[in-house]
C-alpha cells in the first residue's frame, strides 16, 4: 500500500514538472518571436535609412560607414536599440533637442561654515610670492576668485594703495586669499602703485582704485586696505552692509581699542552707490594723515552712519615699519578737515586727475601703475 502510494506520489510530481517545462517552453517562444519580430523592424527601417542616405552621399561623391559593435561587454538589446535610433534619420530637428537644464547654483550663506574665527598671525617666518601662489591654486590671474559652489550676493574690488611695500605685501596676500576664500567673497585684488618719488596720496590712489576697478569688471562692493594690516578673524566678512563700514576698529597699535569715535581708518568699505553718494575720497590730502577723517565727514553730512564689527572680531595685527619717505604729516590736515562741508562737492571722485601708466596681471593681483601728479606749493609763512 505505502509503495502504491509513493508511485502516485511521484507521478504527479512528474506531471508537475513536465507541465512547467511547456510553460517555460511557450514563453520562450513568444519572447523570442516578439524579439525577432523588433529587430527585423530596427534593420528594415535602418537599411532603408542607410539606403536613402548612401543615395543622396554617393550623389555628393561621400561614403559613410556605421558600425555597431554586438560583442561589447556588457552590451544589451537596449542599448543596442538606442545606438540603432542614433543612427537613424529622424524628421525632428537638432534644434529642438533642448540640452539639459544646468542645475541652479544657490546663493552664498551670509554665515560661510568653514570659518575658523580667531587667526594666529606672525610675520617672522619667510614669505614668497612662489609660496603664496602655491597655497592658492584656485585664485586666477590678477588675484581673483569666485566661488564653484555658491553665487556671491557681491562683486568686491579689495583696492590696496601702495609704494615701495612688496615685503608687507607677500604677507597680505598670504593671510588675505586664504579668508576671503573661505568668506565666499567674489573679488578682485588691485594694488594701486604710486610712481615717483614725489608726495604720497592715499586717498587719491583709493580713488584711482575705484575708477580702475569698474573698468575691469562691475564690481558693486569696494574694500579700501592698508598693505600693512591682516585681521586676526575671519568672522570679520569683507563685504559690503547697508552703511559704509569700518573694519579695522581694534589694531594692535592702539592696544585693540578704538582711537577715538570718527575714526575710519586702515580698512574701509563702501558699496558703490554709497561711495558716489560722498563724491568719493578727497583728492587734495598730500603727506600722511587726514583722509580718513574726512571721509568719515563726509558719510555723516551725507545722512550715513558707520557701521562696525563687534570689537572681539574687528582686530588687527599691523606689520611694524618705519614711516615712509615723502609720506610726512600733512600740516594742513586739520584746516581742511573741518572744511569738508565746503570742499567735498568739488574735491573728489568728479574732480580726479590721473595717468595709467602701465596694467600688469600677476597671479596672485593686478598692479595698476600711475602718476597723479605732485602738491601744490604750500603758501610762505609771514
Amino acid at each position: 500500500m505505502t509503495r502504491l502510494m509513493l508511485g502516485r506520489t511521484l507521478e504527479r510530481i512528474c506531471k508537475g514538472v513536465l507541465l512547467l517545462c511547456l510553460v517555460h517552453f511557450l514563453i520562450m517562444m513568444i519572447l523570442y518571436f516578439d524579439v525577432y519580430s523588433q529587430r527585423f523592424d530596427i534593420f528594415s527601417r535602418f537599411n532603408n535609412g542607410r539606403g536613402a542616405n548612401a543615395s543622396r552621399a554617393n550623389a555628393a561623391g561621400a561614403h559613410h560607414y556605421f558600425y555597431y559593435n554586438s560583442s561589447r561587454p556588457n552590451a544589451t538589446f537596449a542599448s543596442f536599440l538606442a545606438t540603432a535610433d542614433q543612427l537613424l534619420p529622424s524628421g525632428r530637428s537638432e534644434a529642438n533637442h533642448t540640452p539639459p537644464t544646468p542645475k541652479p547654483i544657490p546663493p552664498c550663506p551670509e554665515v560661510p561654515p568653514g570659518l575658523v574665527g580667531r587667526l594666529l598671525i606672525e610675520f617672522s617666518s619667510m614669505m614668497t610670492f612662489e609660496r603664496v601662489q602655491r597655497e592658492n591654486p584656485n585664485v586666477t590671474e590678477g588675484g581673483k576668485y569666485t566661488p564653484p559652489d555658491c553665487r556671491a550676493k557681491q562683486k568686491v574690488a579689495i583696492i590696496i594703495p601702495f609704494r615701495h611695500r612688496e615685503h608687507h605685501l607677500k604677507y597680505w596676500l598670504h593671510y588675505l586669499h586664504p579668508i576671503l576664500r573661505r568668506q565666499k567673497i567674489d573679488y578682485g585684488i588691485y594694488i594701486i602703485n604710486q610712481l615717483g618719488e614725489d608726495t604720497f596720496n592715499r586717498a587719491k590712489l583709493l580713488n584711482v582704485g575705484y575708477t580702475e576697478a569698474l573698468k575691469d569688471s562691475e564690481y558693486d562692493c569696494f574694500i579700501f586696505s592698508d598693505v600693512d594690516l591682516i585681521p586676526m578673524d575671519d568672522r570679520n566678512l569683507y563685504h559690503c552692509y547697508d552703511q559704509p563700514r569700518h573694519f579695522a576698529i581694534a589694531m594692535d597699535k592702539f592696544g585693540f581699542r578704538l582711537p577715538y569715535a570718527g575714526y575710519f581708518g586702515g580698512v574701509s568699505g563702501l558699496s558703490k552707490k554709497q561711495f558716489l553718494k560722498i563724491n568719493g575720497f578727497p583728492n587734495e590730502y598730500w603727506g600722511w594723515g587726514g583722509e580718513d577723517d574726512d571721509i568719515f565727514n563726509r558719510i555723516t553730512l551725507n545722512g550715513m552712519k558707520v557701521s562696525r564689527p563687534d570689537v572681539k572680531i574687528g582686530r588687527y595685527r599691523m606689520i611694524k615699519h618705519e614711516r615712509d619717505k615723502h609720506n610726512e604729516p600733512n600740516p594742513q590736515r586739520f584746516n581742511k578737515i573741518q572744511n569738508t562741508k565746503n570742499t567735498m562737492r568739488k574735491d573728489g571722485i568728479s574732480s580726479l586727475l590721473y595717468r595709467v601708466v602701465s596694467i600688469k596681471r600677476y597671479p596672485l593681483y593686478t598692479n595698476i601703475s600711475v602718476e597723479i601728479g605732485k602738491p601744490p606749493p604750500r603758501p610762505l609763512r609771514g
